[in-house]
């Protein structure tokens, strides 16, 4: 049934009344010359912060930072851990170890009795903003096995780097298996890797089974091609020969 109130003719209302009517169910218009100076100061300090176009002359100034300014010099420093088997090798070479570090990158450099490790760390005359990484590197190299002769290069050129791989790595080889790798990787008198470190121009140590090279990294990872092959068992003639095309491709590129 229909209520009494449904049958009701609506409401007319005025242009002016509806206007009210507007006005008082939404939010309530301020202007803004009445706020304080306060809030509108906030207001704009937002919408800078937002991103909006500022003045250039707002932004702050700061001049260059020189190469000591950028790097803190009190608070930098490398410890490198000596094995067992390099004390001695360290100890004959500490004054060819210990010059370039001193007098050319300008660092200090001790040796810890205690904790058996080099420790370098930068000074108020270091200049160079590498100083300390390269430093690092060097004894890093030279801790690894590497000669002072051959770990110097670290110091003057920047695109040497120091790969390290395992023969397990390449193939999982146990007992005979393993020390036949091994033999075939250096063989006889180490003729097989002296000619892979002269056909790549790297250097090259075994340590146990572990395998480190010294070099570029194009130059590295051919080597380490010849030496993955080799673990894998190819014939050191094979190898000899992709060595011998490879450094006639890299006489000719150059």
């Amino acid at each position: 049934m229909a209520t009494i109130d449904s049958f009701k003719a609506p409401k007319l209302t005025n242009k002016n009344t509806a206007s009210e009517e507007i006005i008082d169910e939404d939010e309530v218009l301020i202007e803004a010359d009445s706020l304080p100076t306060s809030t509108l100061e906030k207001d704009a300090g937002m919408q800078v912060d937002q991103g909006e176009e500022g003045s250039s002359s707002d932004k702050p100034e700061f001049k260059a930072l020189k190469a000591k300014q950028m790097t803190s010099t009190s608070n930098q420093a490398r410890k490198i851990p000596i094995p067992p088997h390099r004390l001695s090798p360290l100890k004959k070479s500490w004054l060819q170890i210990y010059s370039p570090l001193v007098e050319h990158l300008k660092l200090q450099v001790r040796y810890n009795t205690k904790s058996k490790a080099v420790e370098i760390r930068m000074s108020k005359q270091t200049e160079e903003t590498g100083a300390l990484q390269k430093g690092a590197d060097f004894v890093r190299a030279f801790a690894l096995g590497f000669e002072v002769e051959d770990a110097i290069a670290l110091l003057r050129l920047d695109d040497l780097y120091v790969d390290t791989f395992e023969i397990k790595d390449v193939k999982t080889l146990h007992g005979d298996h393993l020390s036949r790798a091994i033999g075939r990787i250096a063989g006889k008198d180490g003729k097989t890797k002296f000619t892979i470190e002269n056909a790549s121009k790297t250097r090259i140590v075994l340590a146990d089974t572990k395998i480190h090279i010294l070099g570029s990294f194009q130059n590295i990872r051919i080597a380490r091609d010849a030496l993955v092959s080799l673990v894998l068992g190819s014939p050191p003639g094979k190898v000899y020969a992709t060595l011998r095309t490879i450094s006639a491709r890299m006489k000719e590129r150059f």
